[in-house]
């Protein structure tokens, strides 16, 4: 069957079709990507004005024009934090439904991490035994670890690129006291996080998913060694941190020149950067492998094991 997902995240509204079955891989056919920026509209109070719901109900009538034109057989629509988290985020919501004919599914943070982490459990399969997932959204860190295809533990952090971006990095590019202040914050945050997951066996696996972590592995990574390695790469910490500083002198305009980063993640892979290095702090990790699955491979597989 042929599935089509839309994500409408805090940075960008992206429909991926894809061919798929119980029992194989699904097959990417057509990808539809606007990039949004939400966070730029939220207002004081924590609702996204009128020019925010605009841009989204334009950007999910192109996508759902999109869907159609492939030809597909059931439509997977959600949104995540930033629609989930803002303060007329039902209404907004309903305006979409009004306008585009499209009913936005709202995942909560936890089944939003459990589908990520789902997509990665079937990427690296059972021999990977215990995995210890990062993944940097738009609006939120998503932390989860476990030995099944559920997490024994999984834990929802605002974190997200975009959110950090808006809230402590509003200059381009940012001021050396701007990233401090950020990297205090994430690092006060992820201090609370990590007592949740201090009575699981260390893990066997570490592991990045997102855009914005593979973004960062491009410039400041390598490719593993090994078979079926040409886009399996790993990012130490060092390496991250290596790149942070300098990639936080270059204006956003000029990042897309740097090797991996594309222009929807130009204004927010600084702060992405420092949160997963202090993510990876945090939790005692000097390297990670990443994946290329994540939260849209997590919804198609789940809406698989669903079929009868």
């Amino acid at each position: 069957m042929r599935l089509g997902v839309l994500d409408v995240g805090s940075n960008t509204v992206h429909l991926l079709v894809v061919d798929a079955h119980r029992g194989a891989r699904p097959i990417p056919t057509t990808s539809h990507k606007s990039v949004l920026r939400l966070m730029r509209y939220l207002d004081g109070d924590g609702a996204i004005s009128d020019e925010g719901v605009a841009a989204i109900i334009e950007a999910v009538a192109a996508a759902a024009a999109a869907a159609a034109e492939a030809d597909i057989d059931e439509f997977l629509p959600f949104a995540t934090s930033a629609i989930r988290e803002a303060a007329n985020g039902e209404e907004v919501l309903a305006r979409v439904a009004r306008d585009t004919g499209v009913e936005l599914q709202v995942l909560p943070g936890e089944d939003e991490a459990n589908l990520t982490f789902l997509a990665v459990r079937r990427w690296y399969g059972w021999s990977a035994d215990n995995i210890l997932l990062f993944d940097i959204g738009g609006g939120s860190l998503e932390l989860t670890q476990g030995i099944d295809e559920i997490p024994d533990v999984a834990r929802s952090v605002p974190l997200g690129a975009g959110r950090s971006t808006v809230e402590f990095l509003p200059d381009d590019p940012p001021s050396e006291a701007q990233v401090a202040r950020l990297r205090a914050h994430a690092r006060e945050l992820l201090t609370g996080e990590v007592g949740a997951f201090r009575d699981l066996p260390a893990p066997d696996h570490v592991v990045g998913s997102s855009k914005t972590i593979r973004s960062l592995a491009r410039l400041a990574g390598h490719l593993a060694e090994g078979v079926g390695s040409n886009d399996r790469y790993v990012l130490t910490r060092r390496g991250l941190d290596d790149w942070t500083p300098r990639l936080a002198k270059i204006p956003a305009d000029a990042r897309p020149a740097l090797p991996g980063i594309t222009a929807d993640r130009t204004f927010q892979i600084v702060a992405g950067a420092v949160v997963l290095s202090e993510a990876m702090r945090a939790f005692g990790v000097r390297e990670l492998e990443v994946s290329p699955w994540a939260l849209r491979e997590g919804i198609i597989l789940r809406r698989l094991d669903l079929m009868e």
